[in-house]
Protein backbone atom coordinates (compact mmCIF):
# COMPACT_ATOMS: atom_id res chain seq x y z
CA UNK A 1 0.00 0.00 0.00
CA UNK A 2 1.18 3.48 -0.82
CA UNK A 3 0.11 6.98 0.19
CA UNK A 4 0.84 10.05 -1.93
CA UNK A 5 1.56 13.21 0.09
CA UNK A 6 1.47 16.51 -1.81
CA UNK A 7 3.51 19.37 -0.37
CA UNK A 8 1.57 22.41 -1.56
CA UNK A 9 4.04 24.93 -0.15
CA UNK A 10 6.58 26.82 -2.26
CA UNK A 11 9.10 25.95 0.48
CA UNK A 12 10.34 22.42 -0.19
CA UNK A 13 11.35 21.68 3.41
CA UNK A 14 9.27 24.21 5.33
CA UNK A 15 6.56 23.70 7.94
CA UNK A 16 4.14 21.97 5.54
CA UNK A 17 6.84 19.45 4.70
CA UNK A 18 7.53 18.88 8.40
CA UNK A 19 3.83 18.22 9.07
CA UNK A 20 3.53 15.79 6.16
CA UNK A 21 6.78 14.09 7.15
CA UNK A 22 5.40 13.38 10.62
CA UNK A 23 2.38 11.63 9.07
CA UNK A 24 4.65 9.82 6.60
CA UNK A 25 6.90 8.58 9.40
CA UNK A 26 3.91 7.02 11.16
CA UNK A 27 2.69 5.47 7.90
CA UNK A 28 6.10 3.85 7.47
CA UNK A 29 5.88 2.47 10.99
CA UNK A 30 2.54 0.95 10.02
CA UNK A 31 4.06 -0.70 6.93
CA UNK A 32 2.68 1.76 4.38
CA UNK A 33 4.92 3.17 1.65
CA UNK A 34 4.84 6.94 1.03
CA UNK A 35 5.79 9.40 -1.69
CA UNK A 36 6.05 13.14 -1.02
CA UNK A 37 5.74 15.36 -4.09
CA UNK A 38 6.62 19.06 -3.82
CA UNK A 39 4.70 21.33 -6.22
CA UNK A 40 7.71 23.64 -6.56
CA UNK A 41 7.89 27.36 -7.27
CA UNK A 42 7.33 27.52 -11.02
CA UNK A 43 4.10 29.17 -12.23
CA UNK A 44 1.24 26.66 -12.55
CA UNK A 45 -1.65 27.15 -14.93
CA UNK A 46 -5.21 26.87 -13.70
CA UNK A 47 -8.05 25.08 -15.45
CA UNK A 48 -9.43 27.00 -18.46
CA UNK A 49 -12.50 24.75 -18.91
CA UNK A 50 -11.47 23.80 -22.45
CA UNK A 51 -12.80 20.26 -22.02
CA UNK A 52 -9.85 18.63 -23.78
CA UNK A 53 -9.13 16.36 -20.81
CA UNK A 54 -12.51 14.68 -21.40
CA UNK A 55 -11.17 13.57 -24.79
CA UNK A 56 -7.57 12.77 -23.90
CA UNK A 57 -7.67 12.04 -20.15
CA UNK A 58 -4.96 14.65 -19.53
CA UNK A 59 -4.81 18.40 -19.10
CA UNK A 60 -3.59 20.47 -22.06
CA UNK A 61 -1.09 22.11 -19.69
CA UNK A 62 1.37 19.26 -19.28
CA UNK A 63 3.80 20.77 -16.77
CA UNK A 64 6.21 18.44 -14.99
CA UNK A 65 4.54 18.47 -11.58
CA UNK A 66 1.13 17.72 -13.12
CA UNK A 67 2.59 14.77 -15.04
CA UNK A 68 4.30 13.48 -11.89
CA UNK A 69 1.06 13.71 -9.92
CA UNK A 70 -0.94 11.96 -12.65
CA UNK A 71 1.30 8.93 -12.40
CA UNK A 72 1.44 9.07 -8.60
CA UNK A 73 -2.36 9.37 -8.35
CA UNK A 74 -2.81 6.24 -10.44
CA UNK A 75 -0.32 4.26 -8.36
CA UNK A 76 -1.26 5.36 -4.82
CA UNK A 77 -3.89 3.86 -2.52
CA UNK A 78 -4.47 7.02 -0.47
CA UNK A 79 -3.61 10.72 -0.60
CA UNK A 80 -2.75 13.50 1.86
CA UNK A 81 -2.58 17.09 0.65
CA UNK A 82 -0.83 19.73 2.73
CA UNK A 83 -0.86 23.48 2.23
CA UNK A 84 0.26 26.61 4.02
CA UNK A 85 -2.48 29.13 4.75
CA UNK A 86 -2.48 32.29 2.65
CA UNK A 87 -5.25 34.84 3.36
CA UNK A 88 -7.34 32.17 5.14
CA UNK A 89 -7.08 29.75 2.21
CA UNK A 90 -4.74 27.19 0.64
CA UNK A 91 -1.88 28.21 -1.63
CA UNK A 92 -3.40 29.45 -4.90
CA UNK A 93 -0.86 27.61 -7.03
CA UNK A 94 -1.79 24.37 -5.28
CA UNK A 95 -5.50 24.88 -5.92
CA UNK A 96 -4.84 25.70 -9.60
CA UNK A 97 -2.96 22.41 -9.90
CA UNK A 98 -5.54 20.41 -7.96
CA UNK A 99 -8.39 21.77 -10.09
CA UNK A 100 -6.69 20.29 -13.15
CA UNK A 101 -5.61 17.04 -11.49
CA UNK A 102 -8.92 16.17 -9.86
CA UNK A 103 -11.01 17.09 -12.91
CA UNK A 104 -8.85 15.29 -15.46
CA UNK A 105 -7.81 12.27 -13.38
CA UNK A 106 -10.81 11.74 -11.14
CA UNK A 107 -11.11 8.08 -12.15
CA UNK A 108 -7.66 7.42 -10.68
CA UNK A 109 -8.60 9.04 -7.37
CA UNK A 110 -12.18 7.93 -6.77
CA UNK A 111 -12.78 5.93 -3.58
CA UNK A 112 -9.21 6.33 -2.32
CA UNK A 113 -8.96 7.55 1.30
CA UNK A 114 -7.81 11.15 1.52
CA UNK A 115 -6.95 13.85 4.03
CA UNK A 116 -6.08 17.54 4.01
CA UNK A 117 -3.50 19.27 6.21
CA UNK A 118 -3.40 23.04 6.81
CA UNK A 119 -0.32 24.76 8.22
CA UNK A 120 -0.85 28.26 9.56
CA UNK A 121 0.71 30.93 11.71
CA UNK A 122 -2.47 31.58 13.66
CA UNK A 123 -5.83 31.45 11.84
CA UNK A 124 -7.37 30.34 8.56
CA UNK A 125 -6.64 26.68 9.11
CA UNK A 126 -10.25 25.50 9.20
CA UNK A 127 -11.17 27.43 6.03
CA UNK A 128 -8.18 25.95 4.19
CA UNK A 129 -9.01 22.49 5.53
CA UNK A 130 -12.59 22.85 4.28
CA UNK A 131 -11.48 24.03 0.83
CA UNK A 132 -9.13 21.11 0.32
CA UNK A 133 -11.65 18.54 1.55
CA UNK A 134 -14.02 19.54 -1.24
CA UNK A 135 -11.70 17.90 -3.77
CA UNK A 136 -12.29 14.59 -1.99
CA UNK A 137 -16.00 14.76 -1.36
CA UNK A 138 -16.87 15.18 -5.05
CA UNK A 139 -15.05 11.95 -5.96
CA UNK A 140 -16.45 9.51 -3.38
CA UNK A 141 -13.17 9.59 -1.47
CA UNK A 142 -13.41 8.64 2.23
CA UNK A 143 -12.05 11.55 4.28
CA UNK A 144 -9.61 10.39 6.95
CA UNK A 145 -9.91 12.15 10.28
CA UNK A 146 -7.61 12.64 13.25
CA UNK A 147 -8.00 13.58 16.92
CA UNK A 148 -8.39 17.25 15.92
CA UNK A 149 -8.71 19.16 12.67
CA UNK A 150 -5.59 18.47 10.62
CA UNK A 151 -3.75 21.71 11.29
CA UNK A 152 -0.26 22.52 12.49
CA UNK A 153 0.95 25.94 13.62
CA UNK A 154 4.21 27.66 12.78
CA UNK A 155 5.42 30.71 10.87
CA UNK A 156 9.21 30.62 10.60
CA UNK A 157 10.77 27.56 8.99
CA UNK A 158 11.01 24.72 11.50
CA UNK A 159 8.51 26.11 14.01
CA UNK A 160 5.96 23.42 13.17
CA UNK A 161 7.85 20.82 15.18
CA UNK A 162 7.31 22.96 18.29
CA UNK A 163 3.53 22.47 17.95
CA UNK A 164 3.35 19.27 20.03
CA UNK A 165 -0.41 18.87 19.58
CA UNK A 166 -0.17 19.49 15.86
CA UNK A 167 2.57 16.89 15.45
CA UNK A 168 0.51 14.40 17.46
CA UNK A 169 -2.44 15.15 15.20
CA UNK A 170 -0.25 14.26 12.20
CA UNK A 171 0.83 10.98 13.79
CA UNK A 172 -2.78 10.11 14.57
CA UNK A 173 -3.71 10.96 10.98
CA UNK A 174 -1.00 8.61 9.74
CA UNK A 175 -2.24 5.78 11.96
CA UNK A 176 -5.86 6.36 10.95
CA UNK A 177 -4.93 6.39 7.25
CA UNK A 178 -2.97 3.14 7.65
CA UNK A 179 -5.84 1.55 9.60
CA UNK A 180 -8.41 2.44 6.95
CA UNK A 181 -6.20 1.28 4.08
CA UNK A 182 -5.63 -2.07 5.80
CA UNK A 183 -9.37 -2.51 6.30
CA UNK A 184 -10.12 -1.65 2.67
CA UNK A 185 -7.40 -3.90 1.25
CA UNK A 186 -7.84 -6.83 3.61
CA UNK A 187 -10.00 -8.72 1.11
CA UNK A 188 -9.29 -6.46 -1.86
CA UNK A 189 -11.06 -3.16 -2.55
CA UNK A 190 -14.82 -3.60 -2.83
CA UNK A 191 -16.35 -0.30 -3.84
CA UNK A 192 -20.07 0.50 -3.61
CA UNK A 193 -22.18 0.22 -6.72
CA UNK A 194 -22.45 3.59 -8.40
CA UNK A 195 -25.54 4.96 -10.10
CA UNK A 196 -25.28 6.62 -13.47
CA UNK A 197 -24.61 10.25 -12.66
CA UNK A 198 -27.43 12.76 -12.90
CA UNK A 199 -26.47 16.37 -13.60
CA UNK A 200 -29.05 19.11 -13.26
CA UNK A 201 -28.63 22.53 -14.87
CA UNK A 202 -30.66 25.38 -13.42
CA UNK A 203 -30.50 27.66 -16.46
CA UNK A 204 -31.98 26.37 -19.71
Amino acid sequence: MKVLLINGSPHKEGNTFLALSEAAKTLHEEGVETQIVHIGVKPLAGCIACGKCRETGKCVFADDVYNTLCQAAAECDGIIIGSPVYFAGPNGALCALLDRLFFSRGADLAYKPAAAVAVCRRGGGSASFDRLNKYFTILNMPVVSSQYWNSVHGRAQGEAVQDAEGMQTMRTLGRNMAWLLKKIHKDGPQYPQREEQIMTNFIR
